[in-house]
């Protein structure tokens, strides 16, 4: 494989071995990395072929520009149709103002997506969110006549990396709309009305892959949410975010799943890593388990590798977790916060405090209040909920849009090239002065699930 190959990786974990710390963890890095590079011997120039260019109309109006394929209420995506109405029931007739999934076969890239949402009919509210419940456009008004043409750019990925190596995908993930074989759109919103749909592929975006646990990963199910689901929302068709976050992962086991080679499978140089762990980290209990030790030295791999790709990396300290005594918030993730900024330091490489930030916020929502932020609900919220759900780790769809603005924040502090790519309404927000909860509106998806995700 090109400028890709074991005696590389040996020399460079021998050159940077600087430290006692690690010295003695070089063999456990060596035989991660080795790993790695098997995974990425196959995909190191990734350019695989996408398919074609689709044009859909959902409605029976007059539309202007391509040719389109008329769908109707029967068109369903399956074994012997490429595209069509996905996982509920479609709507009974056109342009009926209920919440829909459609789906489209397209092979792993990123797809520029550009929907023209309203009705000639009727006033209508839609929220656009794609794959597993990213949000991408929410709560457009268009009154009664009018139109509006959204665009934005949505990575589809699958579990194989090439012909003989694939992610080690969990049970609970096969069935995830990250990782299936289409590119699915969910139409939402009080009252949605999309009357096209074109999905081109795009190779201009700029691509900020995101890798973490649970706080990051595109949680498919209500009422749990991650700020990685959310960030999508405020950048334009400049940028694509591609989430290869899971519930449950530390920073070795995220590389050892083939999750981090995926990733850079797909990489373009240009384009950006951002990590954030610890969360579960500090949980591991094997030899050489520790936050200077196993997790340090995990974070190095991510970074020589991203660079290796020749994208930038930029890290993000863990959130908080909800952990109240007198007030404020009890620090709970040990040395992991100051490991990794001790990396970054050595290497250089940009941090985002997020570790400070969501403290902020908690503490400034207090400590009944800051459960707004995160999975707590009386029974019966939500359909077949019979008990109470109380997390202190995972936030609900608000605090997660809270979350997101706090990352994009540490974005503009750094002045990284691609926040130029933010849309015109996002609104400079501080983790001090957050926004109220009564005027978050959220159009819940309709799949529930009370099983929390993995990790704490």
């Amino acid at each position: 494989m090109s400028n890709y190959n074991l005696n590389h990786i040996v020399a460079s974990i021998a050159q940077n071995a600087h430290s006692a710390q690690a010295i003695r963890i070089a063999g456990k890095r060596l035989l991660r990395t080795a790993l790695l590079a098997v995974f990425l011997i196959m995909s190191d120039s990734y350019a695989q072929a996408q398919s074609a260019s689709w044009h859909f109309k959902l409605t029976g109006e007059k539309v202007q520009g391509a040719d389109r394929i008329q769908v109707t209420p029967a068109d369903r995506f399956g074994k012997s149709s490429d595209y069509g109405y996905d996982f509920i029931s479609a709507p009974s007739k056109m342009d009926e103002g209920k919440t829909a999934f459609f789906s489209v076969r397209v092979p792993d890239g990123n797809y520029r997506v550009t929907m023209t949402v309203g009705s000639s009919k009727r006033a209508a509210e839609t929220t656009i969110r794609a794959e597993s419940r990213r949000l991408m456009a929410e709560n457009i008004a268009t009154r009664k006549g009018e139109h509006k043409t959204l665009t934005f750019v949505v990575n589809k990925h699958t579990p194989e990396i090439d012909s003989e190596h694939k992610v080690h995908i969990k049970q609970r993930e096969r069935t995830k709309l990250n990782w299936d074989d289409r590119l699915t759109i969910e139409i939402n919103g009080l009252a949605p009305a999309v009357a096209t749909i074109d999905i081109e592929p795009d190779t201009t975006a700029t691509t900020i892959f995101l890798c973490g646990n649970s706080t990051v990963v595109d949680q498919d199910f209500e009422p749990w949410a991650s700020w990685g689901q959310m960030i999508p929302r405020w950048f334009n068709q400049d940028v694509c975010i591609a989430n290869f976050g899971e519930s449950g992962e530390s920073a070795s086991t995220f590389i050892q799943a083939g999750r981090l080679a995926k990733a850079l499978s797909m990489m373009r140089p240009g384009d950006y890593l951002i990590a954030e762990f610890g969360h579960n980290d500090q949980k591991q209990k094997s030899p050489g388990a520790g936050a200077y030790y196993n997790f340090a030295t995990a974070l190095k791999t991510f970074i020589d590798e991203t660079k290796a790709r020749g994208g930038h990396i930029i890290f993000i300290t863990p959130t908080q977790r909800r952990s109240f005594a007198e007030g404020k918030i009890r620090e709970t993730h040990g040395d992991y916060p100051d490991a990794m900024r001790w990396v970054a330091s050595r290497e250089k490489i940009p941090v985002i405090e997020l570790h400070d930030m969501t403290r902020t916020l908690f503490e400034t929502f207090g400590e009944e209040g800051s459960k707004k932020c995160l999975v707590h609900y009386p029974a019966n919220t939500f359909p077949g909920q019979v008990k109470p759900l109380a997390d202190n780790t995972h936030f609900n769809p608000f605090g997660a849009y809270e979350v997101a603005k706090c990352v994009i924040e540490g974005m503009r502090m750094h002045r990284f090239p691609f926040v130029k790519a933010l849309r015109k309404d996002y609104v400079t927000f501080s983790p001090a002065a957050p926004d109220d909860p009564s005027t978050f509106k959220w159009a819940q998806s309709p799949m529930y699930e009370g099983l929390k995700p993995d990790g704490n």
